[in-house]
């Protein structure tokens, strides 16, 4: 009998999408082929403390959002590349063979974790460390899309030591009314304001300078919202489109995950076929522009129907059982289960050619 892969869920995290992480967290468990793969549940709570949690108990019994984290067994990573660097209090976990980091935002997504990994010489999924820091980085990420001929919005970029002189004046000459006040390092929408009079300037600002000391101020496109995802590592595969319809004023966090009427999902999006293969070249090519692996997902705005800009990319979507990533790979004949080998396998390849190469002279 196959020796099953041991394959260690990371999740939970310090960033402001710590729910959502266990959310897609309890997903990916589900789905996974029980005959193929030993889960190894380790939990990050919001102080950033690792906890091994042995029966991999991922969730509160009555809100699927909370976790019972296994505060017995604190866990470590150390690094110099050992047979078993993932360790608790007790002694090592055993040999773990990949790494399925589930954690959304800063301190997970932007390539802090994935630097730890790989110091301890542990295969993970998703991004490496430049393609996550650059992924979460919206500033950074729109001035390499903006060199690659990419088409984006219009945006403005301000650190903390420059919140007092944003001017509600210039951001309007330069972008126009409405426009958005994101911070520049988180997803979810956590932190986003629709700006659409001076009134409401201040107050938006403020809120995105909550989760960041940069912010990214960025003219608003009105058109459809398409999403397109994307798995592989040297020659990857862009998914069919889908199309977010949402009935709040913009793709919000409650939008996303409080108010289950809060947006439609059209999979796949009723779009023509010259359309399609547009999104998905310029999927590719943001994902290659990047230097992105394994897996991701990139947001659209398509205007008048012809126009297309990209609006972001996810190095790390969401797994929950509505979100975009798994069920536009689903409709694109890859279920879930199939989504999930793939990836664990994409990280070992990446792992194994990485090991060819050359460390020292």
């Amino acid at each position: 009998m196959k020796k099953k892969l041991r394959v260690a869920i990371l999740f939970g995290g310090k960033s402001a999408e710590h729910e959502i992480s266990v959310i897609s967290s309890r997903n990916i468990v589900e789905a996974m082929d029980k005959k193929k793969y030993e889960i190894v549940s380790i939990g990050i709570d919001k102080q950033g403390r690792w906890f091994f949690d042995e029966g991999a108990r991922l969730l509160h019994s009555s809100d699927q959002a909370q976790v019972k984290f296994q505060r017995r067994n604190p866990t470590a990573v150390l690094p110099g590349g050992t047979e078993t660097p993932m360790r608790t209090l007790r002694g090592g976990l055993g040999k773990v063979d990949v790494v399925f980091p589930v954690l959304h935002g800063p301190f997970g997504e932007d390539g802090t974790v994935q630097g730890l990994l790989k110091l301890a010489n542990v295969p993970f999924v998703g991004a490496g460390v430049l393609g996550s820091a650059v992924g979460m980085d919206k500033d950074v990420m729109k001035r390499l899309l903006r060199d690659a001929k990419v088409p984006i919005a219009k945006f403005l970029v301000f650190e903390r030591s420059e919140a007092n002189t944003i001017n509600f004046a210039g951001v309007k000459r330069t972008l126009g009314l409405p426009f958005f006040v994101k911070p520049a390092n988180l997803g979810s929408s956590v932190g986003i304001s629709k700006v659409g009079s001076r009134k409401q300037f201040s107050g938006a600002i403020r809120e995105a300078f909550r989760y960041d000391n940069k912010i990214l101020i960025e003219e608003s496109i009105h058109g459809r919202e398409i999403e397109c995802s994307v798995l592989g590592n040297e020659n990857p595969i862009a998914s069919l489109p889908g199309e977010i319809i949402t009935r709040h004023d913009f793709y919000s966090y409650d939008a996303k995950y409080l108010d289950e009427k809060g947006a439609q999902l059209v999979i796949p999006a009723a779009l023509p076929e010259s359309i399609v293969k547009k999104i998905q070249a310029l999927a590719l090519k943001t994902f290659s522009t990047l230097a992105c692996e394994g897996m991701a997902r990139v947001d659209f705005f398509l205007r008048d129907n012809r126009e297309i800009f990209v609006n972001e990319i996810n190095t790390i979507p969401g797994f929950t059982k509505i979100s975009m990533y798994p069920k536009l790979w689903e409709a694109s004949g890859i279920s879930y289960s199939k989504l999930i080998d793939r990836l664990i396998q994409l990280a070992l390849e990446r792992f194994r050619r990485e090991r060819n190469l050359e460390t020292s002279r």
